[in-house]
Parts: C-alpha cells; sequence; structure tokens
C-alpha cells in the first residue's frame, strides 16, 4: 500500500529578514543572479566534502587577531614552552620528570613499548605538541568561544596526522612486526592501500561480507511488513512467547543510517531481546532518498513516519497504548510527535524512550562546532544542487570528530601493520548509509541546531507551537559516555524541559556502541537514578554524584522499566497486521527498503 507524501514548504517567517523595516523598492529590476552563486558555492563545497571556507577562515582570523593582541597568554605560552622544552631534555638525558598522560580515549599509546627509550620519547614530544596546542587555542577575552573550539579542533585534526604511531619507524608495534615478518606486513600494507586506491578512484562500494548478509545473518529477527508508504515501510516481529505485554513497543530510528544497529546478529540484537521477553516490537524501516525527493520536508518524518507507524500499531493492537522508543534522531523527531500529540490531546502513548536523542542542541558537542549561518548556507547550496546530502558526505564529518580512531589508527593497522580488520556487524551496519533530503536536513540543522527552537519555545507544527514540558506520561531516557555525536550531557538536558517522572541512565560506551550493550558484553556498566514529576532539577554532576553505579548491560534495565510501566494483565500475541483495517503483510522481514543502495 503506497501513500503520497505531503510536501511542506519553508514558513514565509522563515525565510525573511527579520527586520520590520520593509526593503527598499530595487531603483533598476535586474534578473536575480543569486543561482550562479549557490551553482559556484555547491561546486566548492564537492571539494571540501561540505566544509564552509569562511567558517574555517573566520575562526582562524578571530584567534589571530586576538592572540595578537594579548601579550600576557603569548608570555605564558613561552613559559609552558620553556617547561615542556626542559622536561623532555631531562627525560632523554635519563632523569625522572612528570610524564603527559594521553588522554582516556586515545589508543594509540596502549603497547607496552611506548613506556621505553627511545618511543617515550616520540611519545612525550607528540604529547607535549598537544598540550602546548591546547593551551594556545584556549578562548581569549573578546574572541567567540565557539571559534576558539573550532581552531582547536582543527589544529587537534592537523596533530593527529603527525603523531608517532603514524610513522613507520618510530612505532614499536611495527618495528616489531617488520622484523618478525621481514617486512612482509609492509608488502600487505601496500597492496591493501593499492584496493583502497582503487575503490576510490572507480567510487565504488566494498563488496559486502558474506558473513553478514542483511535478512539472514543480521537484521534476522523474524517478522513482517505489514504497512509501506513512500517513506517507510512498518516492520512487526513475530511473536517468541505465549503470551506478551498488553501494550506493544514502537521504535522509531534514525534515517541517518539503516535501523539495523537495533537488530544485528542475533546475541546482539535489541529486538530479539525484547521480543524473546515478551513485548510485541514494531519497528519502523526508513526508505533511503534520492534526489527525487528534495522536497521531503521534517514533518513529513513525523506524519508519514511516526504518525503512520503509530495508527497502523493502533490497528494491529487495538484500545492499547504504546510504548514508544527513538534513537538519535529518530528520538529527537519522537519528542517532537510526543509533545504534538501532548497538545492536541492525543493520549495514544504510554510512554517515550529516547536512545541518544537529543532535544536541547545548545552543547551538541563537536558537530555543533562548524554549525554556524556561513556553513549552513554553504551546506544547503551542495545540497539544494545534489538534492540529498550524500552518504559519503555525512561519513568525512563523523570520521573527522575521531581521526585518531577513524582515520589515522586504521590507516596504521591496513597499510603499516598490514593487517584489515576482522569484519563485525556493527562495522558491516556502519558501512550501509544513507542519504537526506535537502528541505528535510535544511530544516533540521536550522531549526535545531542553529536556532534551538524545540526547547527556545519556538518549534512550530501545523501552525502552533509545541513544549515539551506538556509532556506528562512517563520517560526513559539513555545517555552514552563518550559519545561525539550526541554528548550525554546535551541528552540530560531535557530535565529541564520537563516535569514527569523521568528515568535517566548513563551507560558508558560511545553513540553506537553504548547503545549496542547486549546482556554478557565485556566491561559494561551504567548510572541510573529517577527524577520525580515535581521534583527540583539537579545538573548533570550533581545527578552523577547521586546515581546508582550498576555493572553489566542496561538492556535489562530498560526491559524492567516497560514492563512496570505497563498493565499488569498479560495477552495473547496480536496476529501479524490487520487485514480488516487494511494493514496487510506485505513481505517477510526486513523487508525493501533497507536494501536500497
Amino acid at each position: 500500500m503506497v501513500e503520497s507524501l505531503p510536501v511542506i514548504q519553508h514558513s514565509v517567517a522563515a525565510t525573511q529578514p527579520r527586520s520590520c523595516t520593509p526593503a527598499p523598492s530595487p531603483v533598476v529590476n535586474l534578473p536575480s543572479f543569486e543561482t550562479v552563486d549557490r551553482v559556484g558555492r555547491s561546486i566548492i563545497a564537492r571539494f571540501t566534502s561540505g566544509v564552509s571556507p569562511h567558517a574555517e577562515a573566520d575562526a582562524w582570523f578571530d584567534w589571530y587577531s586576538h592572540f595578537l593582541r594579548a601579550p600576557g597568554r603569548q608570555m605564558e605560552l613561552m613559559a609552558l614552552g620553556a617547561v615542556l622544552a626542559g622536561r623532555f631534555v631531562a627525560l632523554v638525558a635519563g632523569q625522572a620528570v612528570p610524564l603527559l598522560k594521553p588522554e582516556s580515549i586515545d589508543h594509540r599509546f596502549q603497547n607496552e613499548a611506548w613506556k621505553k627509550a627511545p618511543f617515550l620519547w616520540w611519545q612525550q614530544a607528540f604529547l607535549a605538541h598537544e598540550e602546548w596546542w591546547r593551551s594556545a587555542t584556549r578562548p581569549l577575552r573578546g574572541m567567540k568561544a565557539r571559534d576558539a573550539e573550532r581552531v582547536g579542533f582543527m589544529i587537534h585534526q592537523y596533530l593527529d596526522a603527525f603523531s608517532p604511531s603514524n610513522v613507520a619507524w618510530m612505532n614499536p608495534e611495527v618495528i616489531e612486526r617488520t622484523a618478525r615478518e621481514s617486512g612482509a606486513n609492509l608488502a600487505r600494507g601496500m597492496r591493501n592501500l593499492l584496493e583502497d586506491w582503487v575503490q576510490a578512484m572507480a567510487m565504488v562500494p566494498a563488496k559486502p561480507d558474506p558473513a553478514y548478509r542483511v535478512g539472514e545473518t543480521i537484521a534476522a529477527t523474524d517478522g513482517k511488513v505489514i504497512f509501506r508508504n513512500e517513506l517507510m515501510e512498518l516492520i512487526q516481529y513475530s511473536p517468541t512467547t505465549p503470551n506478551v505485554l498488553a501494550e506493544p513497543v514502537l521504535i522509531v530510528p534514525a534515517w541517518i543510517m539503516k535501523y539495523y544497529v537495533l537488530d544485528l546478529v542475533p546475541e546482539r540484537s535489541l529486538v530479539k531481546y525484547l521480543v524473546d521477553r515478551g513485548m510485541t516490537v514494531f519497528m519502523i524501516s526508513w526508505r533511503n532518498p534520492t534526489p527525487a525527493d528534495r522536497d521531503v520536508a521534517l514533518d513529513t518524518y513525523r506524519t508519514a513516519g511516526v504518525m503512520a507507524a503509530l495508527s497502523a500499531v493502533n490497528a494491529v493492537v487495538p484500545n492499547r497504548k504504546v510504548h514508544a522508543c527513538g534513537y538519535c534522531l529518530g528520538g529527537t523527531l519522537l519528542a517532537i510527535a510526543a509533545a504534538t500529540m501532548a497538545r492536541d490531546g492525543d493520549d495514544r502513548l504510554k510512554t517515550v524512550t529516547l536512545l541518544a536523542g537529543q532535544t536541547d542542541f545548545s552543547e551538541a558537542g563537536e558537530l555543533m562546532l562548524f554549525v554556524d549561518e556561513s556553513q549552513v548556507a554553504f551546506l544547503e547550496d551542495m545540497m539544494w544542487n545534489q538534492g540529498v546530502l550524500d552518504s559519503s558526505q555525512m561519513s568525512a564529518a563523523f570520521r573527522a570528530l575521531r581521526s585518531d580512531d577513524l582515520v589515522w589508527s586504521k590507516a596504521t593497522r591496513n597499510y603499516l601493520l598490514g593487517e584489515r580488520e576482522p569484519m563485525s556487524d556493527l562495522m558491516v551496519w556502519n558501512a550501509d548509509s544513507t542519504r537526506l533530503p535537502y528541505l528535510m536536513h535544511s530544516q533540521y540543522l536550522r531549526g535545531l541546531f542553529l536556532e534551538n527552537r524545540l526547547t527556545a519555545g519556538r518549534f512550530a507544527v501545523e501552525g502552533s507551537v509545541i513544549a515539551l514540558k506538556d509532556l506528562r506520561l512517563p520517560m526513559f531516557v539513555v545517555g552514552t559516555e563518550t559519545d561525539h555525536i550526541a554528548p550525554w550531557q546535551s541528552v540530560y538536558k531535557i530535565h529541564l524541559f520537563t516535569d514527569n517522572d523521568l528515568t535517566f541512565l548513563l551507560t558508558n560506551g560511545g553513540h553506537n556502541t553504548g547503545i549496542v550493550s547486549e546482556p554478557g558484553h565485556k566491561g559494561r556498566h551504567y548510572d541510573i537514578a529517577t527524577r520525580h514529576a515535581g521534583e527540583r532539577y539537579v545538573d548533570g554532576s550533581t545527578w552523577r554524584s547521586r546515581a546508582r553505579r550498576r555493572d553489566g548491560s542496561w538492556w535489562p534495565e530498560w526491559a524492567n522499566w516497560l514492563a512496570a510501566n505497563s498493565s499488569d494483565q498479560r495477552a495473547k500475541p496480536p496476529g501479524m497486521g490487520a487485514p480488516y483495517r487494511n494493514v496487510v503483510p506485505l513481505c517477510p522481514a526486513p523487508g525493501t527498503y533497507v536494501l536500497q543502495r
């Protein structure tokens, strides 16, 4: 069943100048040449991966002009440089000196040989450079704090390229491997480099790993697609228990990637975990947009996505409220949908769960560093020309956030050690990225990232402003400790904008690895605490000092919370679909949209 999608254009208020004074009429009426400008900027954007040169240059000018007029900071850096140089000379001379330590998430120097000369010297020299530049790029009085962060980020990218771990004759592991294998590792590395270069030049995707096939070994939980429109397919998973919770679970994943990060191999599938614990689970699978979808709006993802899926779930499980769960951008969308429903008196939701989903974007992490008017306009021109934001352009931005792990450490493994990293289900999913429609992404960047309208009381849906404060149903919110995309401190800020029963859980791991945290996963722990309606707000640091620390996966905690917030009665599993309401099984899971490239 295919339904046409509504297209919602930019509102007049969003596109007109904010001044109340009308612009003067032009003396001479000439045709607009703005299209020429947009085409020119879109061409430049293809070579910069969508990064605005002006945004970078402006940050450098702001920092450098203030630095030149800061003799105190200059003297401070001279003193710091002298101290670091003195310690390095003393270290080389064999004296005991305080050593600089890599950041906890920096895994480049874990080999024991880095603790011995001469490798310790290279490591300390590199860390000293990092320390000096970290001090040099601290905000100066009068400059924009974000510009200081931008310059620091760019310096960090530059320094990462020159880490001694990337240099064959400075990396003890590479030296040992080369001696042991008589250089065979370097020969393999050269072959790996040639293969990757040919693949990049030919612009063809990597060959899929036969061990991980979508619908067979991953995204393989049994179910049926019971609804389809031009934006999404809705999967209903087959029950595995004789009775189930009366209220079903609807999961709204992000459309930046495929949904099956929540349905990887069976032992790491959150979907299968819930189904095996007696829950009726529904999952949205988004279609991969093409340039023809350029005018699909952000609100269309709410209406033809969340609300259409909710109506289908209501048809299958009538007269029951729904546990709604949103992951990443899907969590943001779910919060918007839930607040809209609360405003309109729609009480079909039982609870709301947000997994690494932000509602306030004032502290949205390193992704915010280059989100300003210049950057957004530059990116918009690129998408305007292409119709979509291509997956490769998005991947480049995410790799830049963790260049030490995702670029240089990977290059060292592939090209110096001559070993390919074994594929995993999460790596296969990570390579299976999607595109984003021009209009939707433009509205998302401007309305949420740039203007932070949702928590500023200026986000309108269907002409009326919505407020998270209207949410009265219980919420379960998950943040992850080392998240570069949705920092947990940003996710935590939903406490500021709601006044309901809210359980917040902070788990170790990153944006994806923290969520894919199945029982039995080694080294997992989490902190958890509940804020009840009417209680006073506490900041994130205070919350963490009071929260309970528990070892293991957070999945059982959430499953128990869902059960505790469900009715006591159990029910027989519902049938697949609701044929009498025109919601019929169309094909086996995982469906057709997930296979689109």
